[in-house]
């Protein structure tokens, strides 16, 4: 539903699924009787509505929601009724009075802390300088953790008291970091350091501030004012420069006014015992502007001048003292343009957006920054000293326990929505803290900031412990590795376990835990991070495992507990219960991987750690003695040997093979019982009849459902409102209702109309509904079916024949063909459809009993399998989603996601490009290919680099950074490096004691390394990693042969890697002097990849919320969506790029409603959170842009606009260049604007660009070609130069004709336009004849040259964006219903919207707006 950009980003809930939710059981008359936005799903329940799992809408398993919810599900239902109502609970408003200020409002919630009223305080413009202060009400002192609603006598109206309370040591620290926290909040330079969650937003430099009426065109007497549009010489089509500085556009806030030039800590503290007697804290020393010397003394009662100097200490008060309870009025007494400056800056802080100065909840790193004035900061100099633990957090008891904060949130209730929200916002702000403690303990290690654990030993085996967390260095220590692979492994092995703990970690399961693990890549090392399982570190690890084993296999232990709180998780995993030998030859029975060990700690949890094969193994990267793999594998010429042994298959992937089994079982099933119909038609008459659609289907007596449940542990029973809202009862064996892995961000599947054709329709169209609704699925972007994963499981011929109501399976042929069914797909169980994997097959050292040989022999055909469905399937559906632009990456991260969604790996990328290369419709898959190719040599540059960057000591890094990049990018052909030779001096000195850093060894090996000898290794790094030849010697060859740009490549090694250079223009092909000097490396950051902890009830309501708009309501949609955000932001805090998401489809559905200025100020805040939390330049962030600028427009601000989409053109040409399909969009939106604002020849350029690159990407017949063609015909229409305006329209038409046929009311308005034309041109000849007759005394007829005017613009506009506008009549509603239903039907079998609204002949009659994506 929503326009393209919702296909690029795998954490964004996709928009472009044609989601099917309980929203469909919605009949029109229960709109009135229902308030939507009481109503958790906006539709009304019946009260055995268990598709949302327990009323929580929240990934878990059946068996879980039993536990939570008793297994009553109705009880759960009705709660949730009364669950959003808390949450929308209305706030109040209360009269705050702070010393020295009038009493002011402010608006609270009853949820809200004390606290948070502290924060708000702190912030606002004329309170932000107190931070000792408590808020009394009579008389009384609030409890700052107390909620509002709990505190008596707090109502409407109530005057709160802010009262100065005495200061603390700790209260005076904090207060000086909040005062140097505002001196410093217009300064860029935390964010350009990637420090405290700051990070970079260039918006507000395009929209000069507001989004107000900034942008509009002023009336000068009729005509409009000329506003300047042309664009800077780089961005307009056919340039071929691509400048660096724009990136990051100067921000004329950031010059801040300077208040203090020197606030620091004193070297008279601590204060000795005598003055601590008298009440002194701390002692500061500063220089004001006007150069005066100050000494400070914060005491319990505020702050005061002294008499020390810098060399005498004198603590006596001076005269005089100027005693103030806030450091910022003690200030404005003593330093004049402190008080002017310091009253601008906040002005200034507090006009900003919001969103620019919140902190994100995880660091984005800027690739580039400008050089940035190091100045003296006291509390910066503090923190990197002391490890801040002290401080962290205002946490009683110093350090974190980070393990037991992780567990205990986990720990927390979730019966109900409340309940669940504040579950899962604990979840994520500990992830958040524990990730950014994480990072900086792991560079710390490696800048050797730590002390080791095991300081004896080499220091490749070196551990480390700080601040509670556990690290490790990504090397074979021990030999650990060595039949895996060895040190590869050892670098593979962490993402491995950072998988299954997220795979875990989402599937829930209460009394299972995994600990707290973050990777980080940094200065060429791998550390992994973990929490710690308590006691661990005072037992011997053999004793301690009582799960697993702790040697690959060659000993195992089981355990109950264990086996129990693991079967849980095999059903959602697709893990296989079984057996394995250990030393003595005796089965153990395991249900997860041997190398998944279990520990209990000393705090009695369960903990499962080594979590690396917790899915099973790739076996075309296995080759195996003996094996054969699938011919389909053996063609593209696997197996093929891996760098180690521990390749696997990715979760996607498993998914989507699961779910393509079952369609394979569905429809043998279904066949084979047709065949059966034909010799039972006697029987089936019943069955026909009951298909009648007036007939309602009987549903199962809801009063079996108990027993039914009781039964089997495992059957659920699944109800599903079809359109007509008769409660169909499907007695299922339900695999999957499990927790959708965060990874796959599952959407809510098409199980739904797949079940329902299966009861209401006879089998044959069953069978084929089913296969057509979801050929059409399982690519589509992020769809990894959720139900239908492992299925409305059957016993199929229950599905099938639940007309009668007697147990189908007691028929033998009905149980011999689901025997058969499931025999052929590979199913565990006989009798309903069930694929697992035993994650244990072909790891060596693993043995399994005898009696289960037919079992292994299954699993690895199963292996097979799934390895050729990876090659045979997903990737030629990548390639043809790519071909049809419903996968449209831009560049590396882009492309890596769309790989992943599918469930490829990235080792895959050179059979990928391969295929491509073999495909017929190459030319239109160029950007593909150039993305792929682009990012296959970088990250074989990053591989290099790690191993190049572990020689390299501290004092030579940006040397040998920069003499790297010269090597990789620079055409220089004889690079360096700089080694300057007083620095060799003393580093020979220093040899002996330097080498304790991980890794040591020749320290300037590094220096010797030569263009040629670089592009020669990755050369032969794409040959065996990715099997894949590249053609060329140096840098300039390969940007000559791919069509790459070199700029691209440095912004993806930059971010592969972690470095951040200097921002300024880069001569990459000077012959005679390298491109970058030691001085352009600025910095190294860490690449850090940990756990993203989800918002589940949200992401449901997000979902409902498509849903809804997709069947064209969008009013509930919105609500529904509005209370996503809310409970988004509830979880999240405000930042986050699921908001953006969000927030994105709100603007979209505010700007079809016809609100403009809500969409502008809703696509303000996606796009500011975009460059906040994705990165300035993120493909995502310049679709966003794109946006704004259409809402701008039609908000009448066009100078915006362009310079909006301006920006987004420059991002694009740096980011993936101008040969892409996007690029076309982009310039016919430039290409109008300008075309609006009379700017014909400039427009022209833009528009014959974006014509030429759908014309190559399309296909010239392609109705978006058409569209081009009319858009430059109008260009040449407003200029007069009808033989061009008639040229291109005929093509135009033309095609039109030829795709949607003469009727259609597209070649209609072409065929009249092409009419309008040939008069204008006629006229004009006319003209022209009689001036060449006449001569001057001509009587001229007055031409009419129309500017276009602003609706007609913003009218195609919004076509082009895939926006359509159709008013809407009265009578229209009755058949919109109708429709509304068969489009939904349409749908469901795989036909898109898109197919309907433009390609097919709109025969619709419905006038609704619609969001469509053209072509």
């Amino acid at each position: 539903m929503v326009s393209k950009t919702d296909d690029i980003q795998a954490s964004v809930p996709n928009c472009n699924v044609n989601t099917v939710d309980l929203a469909e059981g919605e009949t029109p008359d229960h709109q009135e009787t229902k308030a939507p936005n009481k109503d958790p799903c906006a539709c009304g329940h019946s009260a055995s509505t268990v598709v949302m799992n327990g009323g929580g809408a929240h990934y878990h398993s059946e068996e879980e929601s039993k536990q939570d919810g008793g297994g009553d599900t109705d009880g759960v239902e009705d709660s949730n009724e009364q669950e959003v109502i808390v949450i929308q609970d209305t706030g109040f408003t209360v009269k705050i009075q702070a010393p020295g200020t009038e009493p002011f409002d402010l608006q609270v919630s009853p949820q809200e802390m004390v606290q948070e009223i502290h924060q708000v305080l702190m912030d606002r413009e004329d309170t932000c300088h107190r931070t000792c202060f408590s808020l009394q009400l009579d008389g009384n002192v609030l409890d700052n953790f107390a909620e509002l609603k709990s505190i008596e006598g707090l109502q409407e109206g109530s005057l709160l008291k802010v009262v100065e309370e005495p200061y603390t040591v700790r209260e005076a620290r904090i207060h000086v970091r909040h005062i140097r926290d505002l001196l410093k909040s217009l300064d860029p330079s935390d964010a350009y350091n990637g420090v405290d969650c700051n990070s970079l937003s260039f918006l507000s430099v395009f929209t000069d501030g507001d989004l107000g009426d900034s942008g509009k065109r002023k009336k000068k007497g009729s005509d409009l004012e000329q506003i300047d549009c042309t664009p800077p010489e780089h961005i307009l089509p056919g340039s071929k420069e691509r400048p660096l500085v724009p990136l990051q556009p100067q921000n004329k806030d950031w010059k801040p006014m300077q208040c203090l030039k020197v606030l620091t800590m004193s070297g008279w503290n601590p204060p000795p015992g005598n003055r601590k007697m008298h009440g002194d804290l701390m002692y500061l020393y500063m220089v004001t502007v006007e150069e005066r010397h100050i000494s400070i003394t914060a005491s319990t009662r505020g702050f005061y001048l002294n008499q020390s100097t810098t060399y005498t200490f004198n603590p006596k008060p001076a005269n005089p003292s100027f005693l103030s309870h806030s450091l910022v009025e003690l200030l404005s007494q003593i330093s004049p343009a402190f008080k002017k400056n310091f009253t601008v800056l906040q002005k200034t802080r507090v006009q900003r957006h919001p969103f620019e100065r919140i902190a994100t909840p995880f660091q984005v790193y800027s690739w580039t920054a400008p050089q940035v004035d190091h100045t003296m900061d006291c509390v910066r100099a503090e923190d990197a000293y002391t490890s801040r633990l002290g401080y962290e957090e205002h946490i009683p008891g110093q350090t974190r326990d980070w393990n037991e904060e992780l567990q205990t949130t986990r720990e927390l209730a979730r019966k109900n929505l409340p309940e669940r929200l504040l579950r899962e916002r604990a979840i994520f702000k500990v992830h958040s803290d524990f990730a950014a403690a994480a990072t900086r303990g792991s560079m710390a290690v490696i800048d050797g900031n730590v002390m080791a654990i095991n300081p004896g030993e080499e220091t490749r085996m070196q551990m480390f412990i700080w601040n509670n967390i556990f690290f490790s260095l990504g090397f074979d220590v021990r030999d650990h590795y060595r039949e895996l692979g060895g040190d590869a492994a050892a670098h593979a092995a962490p993402t491995n376990d950072l998988n299954g703990v997220r795979a875990y970690g989402a599937v829930d399961v209460e009394g299972l835990y995994t600990l707290g693990t973050v990777v980080v890549d940094y200065r060429g090392y791998r550390v992994t991070a973990q929490s710690i399982i308590p006691g661990i570190l005072e037992r011997e690890q053999e004793q301690s495992v009582i799960y697993g084993s702790i040697d690959f296999g060659k000993t195992v232990v089981s355990h109950g507990k264990y086996l129990e709180l693991l079967e849980r998780t095999s059903r959602p995993l697709k893990v296989q219960r079984h057996n394995v030998l250990n030393e003595k030859d005796e089965s153990v029975e395991l249900c997860s991987s041997v190398e998944c060990k279990g520990i209990i700690g000393n705090d009695g949890r369960h903990y499962i750690l080594d979590l690396l094969r917790t899915f099973p193994p790739d076996l075309n990267f296995l080759p195996v003695e003996g094996e054969e793999l699938s011919p389909e594998s053996v063609r593209q010429g696997f197996p093929r040997q891996h760098r180690h042994r521990l390749a696997c298959l990715r979760q996607e992937l498993i998914e989507a093979f699961v779910e393509h089994r079952y369609l394979l079982f569905m429809k043998m099933a279904a066949l084979q019982l047709m065949q059966q119909k034909a010799n039972k038609d006697s029987k089936m008459a019943t069955l026909t009849e009951n298909n009648s659609p007036e007939a309602a289907v009987p549903a199962l007596p809801s009063t079996e459902n108990p027993d039914a449940s009781a039964k089997s542990s495992e059957t659920s029973t699944e109800t599903l409102t079809d359109g007509k809202s008769d409660a169909v009862q499907i007695e299922t064996t339900s695999t999957t209702d499990a927790p959708q892995p965060a990874a796959t961000e599952a959407t809510t599947t098409e199980a739904a109309p797949k079940a329902e054709q299966t009861t209401e329709t006879d089998i044959p169209s069953a069978a084929a509904t089913t296969m057509t609704a979801s050929q059409a699925t399982p690519t589509e972007d992020n769809v990894v079916p959720t139900v239908t994963t492992n299925g409305p499981l059957v016993p199929v011929a229950t599905a099938i024949q639940n007309g009668e109501c007697e147990s189908p399976l007691e028929d033998p042929k009905s149980r011999e063909v689901v025997l058969n069914a499931c025999k052929a797909v590979g199913s565990i169980s006989n009798t309903s459809f069930d694929i697992r994997f035993n994650p244990d097959i072909f790891s060596p050292g693993v043995r399994f009993p005898e009696d289960s040989v037919d079992d292994i022999q299954k699993q690895k055909q199963l292996l097979k399998d799934a390895a050729a469905f990876l090659v045979s399937c997903q990737i030629p559906s990548l390639v043809k989603d790519c071909l049809d632009h419903s996968a449209l990456p831009m560049d590396g991260a882009t492309l890596t996601e769309a790989l992943h969604q599918r469930g490829i790996n990235v080792r895959y990328l050179g059979n990928v490009l391969e295929f491509v290369d073999k495909t017929p419709a190459k030319a239109q898959l160029e950007h593909f290919y150039r993305i792929g190719i682009s990012e296959l040599i970088t990250r074989c540059a990053k591989h290099i680099f790690k191993t190049y960057l572990q020689g390299v000591e501290l004092s030579a890094l940006s040397a040998a950074v920069s003499h790297f990049l010269n090597c990789f990018l620079s055409s220089f052909p004889d690079a360096v490096a700089h080694l300057p030779p007083d620095e060799l001096v003393s580093r020979r000195k220093n040899r002996k004691r330097r080498n304790r850093v991980p890794g040591g060894g020749d320290n300037t090996a590094w220096a010797s390394l030569t263009p040629s000898e670089l592009w020669k290794n990755i050369v032969s790094e794409a040959q065996s990693y990715y099997n894949f030849t590249l053609h060329c010697e140096n840098a300039d060859q390969v940007v000559e042969k791919y069509g790459l740009q070199k700029i691209t490549l440095l912004r993806e090694i930059s971010i592969k890697a972690g470095i951040q250079i200097l921002i300024k223009e880069y001569n990459f092909d000077s012959r005679h002097k390298p491109a970058f000097t030691e001085e352009d490396i600025l910095n190294i950051f860490p690449v850090v990849k940990h756990v993203n902890p989800k918002a589940s009830d949200a992401f449901h309501f997000f979902q409902s919320g498509q849903a809804k708009v997709q069947q064209g309501y969008l009013k509930e949609g919105c609500e529904l969506i509005n209370e996503a955000l809310n409970l988004f932001n509830n979880v999240y805090g405000a930042m986050h790029v699921e908001i953006c998401a969000c927030l994105r489809l709100l603007a979209r559905l505010n700007y079809i409603m016809g609100d403009h200025h809500e969409a502008l100020s809703n696509q303000q805040k996606a796009v500011l959170m975009s460059e906040r939390v994705l990165g300035v330049e993120h493909p995502n962030t310049i679709q966003e842009y794109m946006h704004l600028a259409l809402y701008c427009f039609a908000n009448g601000q066009l100078s915006t606009a362009l310079k909006l989409l301006y920006r987004a053109r420059y991002l694009m040409l740096m980011v993936c260049g101008e040969d892409h399909p996007e690029m076309a969009l982009l310039d016919s939106n430039i290409g109008l604007v300008l075309h609006g604002v009379m700017e014909y020849d400039l427009s022209l350029r833009f528009l014959e660009n974006a014509l030429a690159i759908n014309s190559k990407y399309h296909g010239p017949r392609s109705l978006k070609v058409a569209l081009s063609h009319h858009l430059v015909a109008r260009v040449y229409e407003s200029k007069a130069e009808f033989r061009s305006a008639l040229q291109h329209e005929k093509e135009g038409y033309t095609i039109y004709k030829n795709q949607v046929g003469e009727a259609h009311e597209k070649t209609k308005e072409s065929s009249e336009y092409l009419k309008y034309l040939t008069q204008q041109a006629v006229a004009l000849q006319r003209t022209m004849n009689e001036i060449y007759k006449n001569g001057s005394n001509a009587s001229i007829m007055p031409l009419k040259f129309t500017a276009p005017s602003m609706a007609s613009v913003l009218e195609q506009l919004n076509i082009i964006n895939g926006i359509i506008f159709i008013p809407l009549s009265q009578k229209d509603l009755e058949n919109l219903k109708a429709e509304v239903q068969r489009r939904q039907q349409l749908q469901e079998s795989g036909k898109s919207m898109e197919e309907l609204t433009v390609d097919g002949p709109l025969e619709l009659e419905d006038k609704i707006p619609m969001d469509v994506n053209v072509d």
